[in-house]
């Protein structure tokens, strides 16, 4: 299987979920499934069913983040010496051509981004356009609604 960049920061935050979830939520669900089974007749009881359910959902959370992690090729920005050149996990301000509003994005893995957040995908066309080019460069993004040209005002390796 093909190796999937994550960032530092990334691979933290997903050792910690799976930490909770082997140590906290784990053996909680666990003893919620041992209280219902004491209440009976476990074909109608519904806090056995859920915590069953509920069991289904760590379990599955805890495999897919171990094989986002078995797969993680994590890339530590800061050991990178910087440039004026957009690369993963860099910070990259960008300026709207058209109406010179100014954004600045992360560049994460797919499963680190969250726009809210202002991190983006390094598929996403964005970032796609902006892989490889330097501060003053004018890329263009192909959306849905046409071509937008942005200019690199500046990357940070933060």
């Amino acid at each position: 299987m093909n190796r999937v960049p994550m960032t530092v920061e990334g691979a933290d935050s997903l050792r910690a979920e799976l930490e909770n979830l082997k140590k906290v939520e784990r053996p909680a669900v666990v003893q919620a499934i041992a209280e219902a089974r004491e209440h009976g007749d476990l074909k109608e009881n519904a806090e056995y069913h859920a915590a069953r359910e509920k069991q289904g959902f760590i379990e599955g959370r805890i495999q897919d983040i171990e094989g986002k992690l078995s797969h993680a090729q994590i890339i530590d920005v800061k050991a990178i010496e910087p440039s004026e050149k957009v690369i993963f996990g860099t910070t990259v301000t960008i300026i709207h051509m058209d109406n010179d509003e100014e954004v600045t994005y992360k560049i994460v893995g797919d499963d680190e981004a969250d726009v809210k957040d202002r991190k983006i995908s390094v598929n996403s066309p964005i970032a796609r356009a902006l892989i490889g080019k330097e501060v003053g460069d004018v890329v263009e993004v192909h959306t849905p609604s046409g071509a937008v040209e942005y200019e690199i005002d500046s990357v940070e390796h933060i």
